[in-house]
């Protein structure tokens, strides 16, 4: 199974650069899924009805979100809809809307994809993501890993959370037990792709789709100003210039459900590109 994921899509002109070159990396790596994280999608803040609408008919299969699921008066009816192709995270407290994880067919074979929060540096209380995870997987399992649970030919978490060792500690914890922990939040793709000796692909953010002359895909003045006033301004996504396209590639082994590769996937889109 071949499987290609991106990283966090900030506002229009993430939207439009993803349109403009995913059939393009179709093409190249011919993935059999494409998945992505889709929480600042609209306005670099929350997910939208017309955002979904885009980023499904530029051809992403799923998408999965983070601490900006509930961002916007739409995102209830959003993650209410069980139709929709959007994940919240599992560990969100409480009582809300959604849905944190999801069977996907994949032609004959079946995905779970798994949306989690992180803690650490996150400044809200949410729900601990490692018992959260435990849980599913009692429930299912790749192929010959438990006894009793439901079979997956692949399982892929998103673990959208800020701290690199929080991130790496979670895929460590699941090593062998899922096919990759990739993640997202940052906006800075890094480079430590690997797999663990057990067979899960790791990294520890797979970047973001967004404007590339600006500060994780907000006007730079605005943040600049941030930190010369300390003062809480409205922060806009920019709109000018080219637009960077991060993400990961992966291949899993049909027999186990292990992954066999992870490679980055970074590509620029020039601005009269994105007008077109």
């Amino acid at each position: 199974m071949k499987i290609l994921f991106f990283g966090d899509i900030v506002g229009r002109p993430g939207r439009e650069a993803l349109a403009k070159i995913l059939p393009e990396l179709k093409k190249e790596l011919e993935p059999d899924l494409v998945l992505a994280n889709g929480e600042n999608a609209a306005h670099g803040q929350g997910i939208a009805h017309k955002a979904l609408e885009e980023l499904v008919k530029a051809g992403v299969d799923f998408l999965t979100s983070g601490d900006h699921a509930f961002a916007l008066a739409e995102s209830d009816q959003i993650l209410e809809e069980k139709k929709l192709p959007i994940l919240r995270p599992q560990n969100w407290p409480g009582q809300v809307p959604g849905r944190g994880f999801e069977i996907i067919s994949v032609g004959a074979k079946r995905l779970l994809l798994v949306n989690l929060l992180g803690r650490v540096f996150m400044n809200r209380d949410f729900d601990d993501p490692f018992p959260a995870i435990k849980e599913i997987l009692e429930n299912y399992s790749l192929k010959g890993c438990e006894e009793g649970s439901e079979a997956m030919d692949a399982i892929i978490i998103d673990f959208h959370a800020e701290a690199t060792s929080e991130k790496a500690a979670l895929a460590w914890f699941l090593d062998g037990r899922v096919s990759a922990v990739l993640s997202t939040h940052t906006h800075v793709p890094t480079a430590d792709e690997k797999i663990l000796p057990q067979g899960t692909a790791f990294i520890s953010d797979a970047g973001m789709v967004g404007p590339r002359d600006s500060i994780l895909g907000v006007q730079k003045e605005i943040i600049i100003k941030r930190f010369l006033t300390q003062r809480l301004l409205k922060m806009e996504v920019a709109q000018d210039g080219p637009a960077e396209v991060n993400g990961v590639f992966l291949e899993i082994d049909d027999r186990t459900g292990l992954a066999e590769k992870i490679q980055r996937v970074r590509r620029i889109v020039a601005a009269e590109q994105i007008l077109e």
